[in-house]
């Protein structure tokens, strides 16, 4: 038998990794699963009723259509680790380490530039102009309410309990502890932290690579293929 003082120590568990913040777009998952539903069901529905070429039309078409709506619904992400930001876009995946990027920027569209001046959109993070203007007025509640507020002459308590009437009456809810953001110019100002805390990191050094999706553009090419193939034979 072997002694205790003999055995070896049990093996530690390796330290656990930080995860990546993982950005989505919900309304663009729903929608590109609505459309799939749909064109899988019109699909299947010509491929096994049609007559003639109708059934290999309808197959062509799905197959041009499905990575087309998957690449721009299903698959765009953004992933932001401690090293690195990896925008995966409809038809590229672009990785940038944090010490390549030079500035996150929101305009008409999310954007990241590199120190060599190359540009990538941030198809995961669309902007909507109307989550702004709704932000923008809430802001603006918020900030009347506060200035009501501060000209009371009447207690702490009092004060409170008007602040709750006046968030339900203003149909805005509790005051917000700091500025009204949109949901998407929220998600700009996290990348735009870890940027300003990482981008000197000895880790987040490294070159940018962008690698092209083939795995959407070969079926596609395919598929548009077929469909003209089709539309020329007749």
């Amino acid at each position: 038998m072997t002694s205790p003082e003999s055995q070896s120590p049990a093996p530690q568990p390796p330290e656990p990794e930080s995860k990546d913040r993982v950005y989505r777009s919900v309304p663009a998952i729903a929608g590109g699963v609505l459309l799939l539903a749909i064109a899988g069901w019109l699909g299947i529905d010509a491929v096994i009723s049609g007559e003639g070429r109708t059934p290999w039309m309808a197959l062509a078409v799905l197959i041009l259509i499905v990575p087309l709506v998957v690449a721009f619904t299903l698959r765009p992400a953004v992933y932001a680790g401690d090293d690195r930001l990896r925008i995966r876009n409809p038809f590229r995946v672009i990785v940038l380490p944090w010490g390549q990027v030079a500035s996150l920027k929101s305009a008409y569209s999310n954007e990241v530039l590199t120190e060599s001046g190359a540009k990538y959109q941030l198809w995961a993070v669309p902007v909507s102009l109307r989550a702004r203007k709704k932000a923008a007025r809430r802001e603006m509640r918020a900030t009347a309410q506060a200035r009501r507020e501060m000209g009371r002459d009447e207690g702490r308590g009092s004060a409170l309990g008007m602040r709750a009437g006046l968030g339900q009456g203003l149909g805005g809810g509790p005051v917000p502890d700091g500025p009204v953001r949109a949901e998407t110019d929220r998600i700009m100002d996290e990348l735009r932290g870890l940027h300003e805390a990482r981008h000197r990191a000895e880790t987040a050094q490294g070159e940018v690579t962008v690698r092209w999706a083939y795995e959407v553009v070969a079926p596609a090419v395919a598929g548009a293929l077929l469909v003209l193939i089709l539309l020329v034979v007749g």
